[in-house]
């Protein structure tokens, strides 16, 4: 059985990324207790610059063990690492250049190479190292950040696109139509085997879409954030009221 999701709703988003970095601090510090390590996927797009630049200022620079830290990435644009566009290179500048995290703790999807399916094969080889993968396993992340398209996208994976139906790779390539642009995802299996998922959603342009998402029929196909359902972790809603505004009450006292 997939986990309920648990939505939190804060009242602007300034609240909501000080909500997420201290659960993220939190989970950091419970993992490496645990495992003497923390790993975590990180999201691209606007809504988690704001808790990247708190994850780099006191506190909780210092709350956290940086050298346990372990940095990869759920989805990147095939562009070049310091492209403006890149999700590697929009969180560097906000955080990971300003904490003290070893730099082979920090692990970019390899864009630098010829094509995207060389990256995405590389990536997925990086994954297994990493993760002591035998054949046939998933890795579990302690912590996978999310946000959530207009569309219903979420990481790279789109509407209608191929990389839904993937259940045996870790990381493919996809061709965005729409966008007319390559990118490189973690798959369905990957981001929904962590520990915990964690979508950040502000503002109110996604707020029928993520009624559509939580409230809605299942069609992931047409809404790709409803493939992460973890069977065997957490799923974190955290919201902006004008995101929640369309959600049922029931739905946001979860």
């Amino acid at each position: 059985m997939s986990a309920k999701p648990k939505v939190v709703v804060l009242p602007s988003p300034p609240k909501l990324s000080r909500e997420a970095a201290t659960r993220f601090q939190r989970l950091a510090s419970e993992s490496i207790a645990v495992a003497r390590r923390f790993s975590v996927a990180l999201s691209g797009g606007s809504t988690p610059l704001a808790l990247y630049r708190l994850l780099a200022e006191a506190p909780l620079r210092e709350a956290i063990d940086w050298s346990r830290v372990h940095l990869f990435w759920g989805d990147e644009r095939f562009v070049p690492l310091d492209h403006p566009d890149s999700n590697y290179g929009a969180a560097r500048e906000a955080f990971v250049s300003r904490v003290p995290i070893p730099a082979e703790n920090v692990h970019p999807i390899p864009t630098e190479v010829a094509d995207p399916e060389t990256a995405a094969t590389q990536y997925e080889d990086t994954l297994r190292r990493f993760f002591s993968l035998s054949e046939g396993d998933i890795p579990r992340f302690d912590l996978v950040l999310l946000g959530l398209g207009p569309e219903g996208h979420t990481a790279s994976l789109f509407p209608e696109s191929a990389a839904l139906d993937e259940h045996k790779r870790l990381v493919v390539a996809t061709f965005v139509s729409k966008l007319a642009a390559w990118r490189v995802t973690l798959t369905p299996p990957v981001l929904s085997s962590a520990r915990q998922v964690m979508f950040l959603v502000a503002g109110p342009d996604k707020a029928a879409v993520l009624r559509d998402v939580l409230e809605g029929p299942y069609d992931p196909h047409r809404l790709p954030a409803q493939l992460v359902r973890p069977p065997d972790g957490d799923l974190i809603w955290l919201v902006d009221e004008a995101a929640a505004s369309l959600l049922s009450a029931g739905l946001k006292g979860s």
